[in-house]
């Protein structure tokens, strides 16, 4: 029973060793295929990817239309993502079946749009009337192939050409290091129109605003509270009126307000301990708060506020406008129930 046992245990470790040495083999060709991608692109290559990619940028970002994608099997499920992507970005795009678009869905394509369509051998026969209709109607068209002699490549206006590689599939036929690669120059074309369009992370929050993703994208003015709830009391006050302001409001803290309306200090619970003796509730609160009070502009990112209570270990920040008048107050627990963390 033990031999039984022992010989088990080596064909599981056996088994584990061949499919971890597999995943490893596979991630290697990959990045060596996304590698491949950055030589091309270096000053030094002597590839014209560079310039075609900048071409590719300029072309889609001077279009007033949408970026029309397509491409079959593999190829398409990429050009999907793609898509995705770019629409989730700042730049409109669309994915279209080459099958569909033969049927009727190149009525969605305009004279304003410009066209991607994703072929490693260039000759894939199904995308032949979407070229056609981009010759027909001169609508700009960008090929992703890694075949520059093939058909798709000769009548594309530009030419994303990829580098020839090994694919992981141990038979050489299961797209794999070539889909890796096409998804990965998607994204550098996402990102560099993202970056040439100014695109913000306030623009990429009117694109995001469900899930965790939307809550970290939220802006402090949204979520703080403001007006009655405010704990605040004026300067001249009493101890024991901001004592009774920290109890009724429950935020742990007082803001303390000048004669200007303007933010002079806070006064919170760790002021009250420091500050603990018989006749603590006759004094002013100007005697006990701390001044110059850690606060934040109604501008900035739920994330960021969570980053600045994290990073200074605190619970609770006040919230001032340009003038350094009190807009509002965030605490930790807004920003849990949020789902920011």
């Amino acid at each position: 029973m033990d031999d039984l046992n022992s010989n088990e245990a080596t064909s599981r470790a056996q088994v584990q060793n061949l499919a971890v040495a597999s995943a490893l083999r596979t991630l290697q060709l990959e990045r060596a295929g996304i590698a491949a991608i950055e030589d091309a692109l270096g000053p030094d290559s002597g590839s014209p990817l560079a310039s075609e990619f900048a071409r590719a940028v300029e072309l889609v970002r001077s279009r007033t239309g949408r970026l029309m994608i397509s491409g079959m099997g593999k190829s398409g499920h990429v050009g999907r993502k793609i898509a995705a992507t770019l629409a989730s970005t700042g730049t409109p795009a669309y994915f279209v079946h080459p099958g569909e678009a033969s049927h009727g869905d190149l009525g969605m394509i305009k004279p304003s749009d410009a066209i991607l369509l994703l072929s490693w051998s260039g000759e894939t026969a199904e995308l032949a009337d979407i070229i056609t209709y981009s010759q027909r109607f001169q609508i700009g068209l960008i090929a992703i192939t890694s075949n520059p002699d093939s058909t798709l490549a000769r009548q594309a206006d530009i030419v994303l050409n990829l580098p020839k590689v090994e694919e992981a599939c141990p038979n050489g036929l299961a797209p794999t290091t070539s889909t890796t690669m096409q998804l990965a120059l998607g994204d550098a074309l996402a990102v560099a129109l993202l970056e040439a369009k100014g695109f913000t992370a306030a623009d990429f929050r009117n694109f995001h605003p469900g899930g965790k993703l939307g809550a970290r994208l939220t802006f402090v003015r949204d979520i703080m509270h403001t007006g009655e709830q405010l704990p605040r009391v004026l300067e001249r006050a009493s101890m024991g009126e901001a004592v009774v302001e920290i109890s009724a409001k429950g935020f742990g803290c007082v803001a303390v307000i000048d004669g200007d309306g303007k933010l002079a200090g806070i006064v919170t619970d760790g002021d009250l301990r420091r500050h603990m003796r018989p006749d603590l509730m006759t004094l002013k609160v100007s005697d006990v708060m701390t001044r110059r009070p850690m606060t934040i502009s109604p501008d900035i990112l739920a994330a960021e506020a969570l980053e600045i209570l994290n990073s200074n270990k605190r619970t609770t920040l006040l919230i001032v406008d340009e003038a350094n008048r009190l807009a509002g107050i965030v605490h930790l627990h807004d920003l849990l129930r949020l789902g920011v963390a």
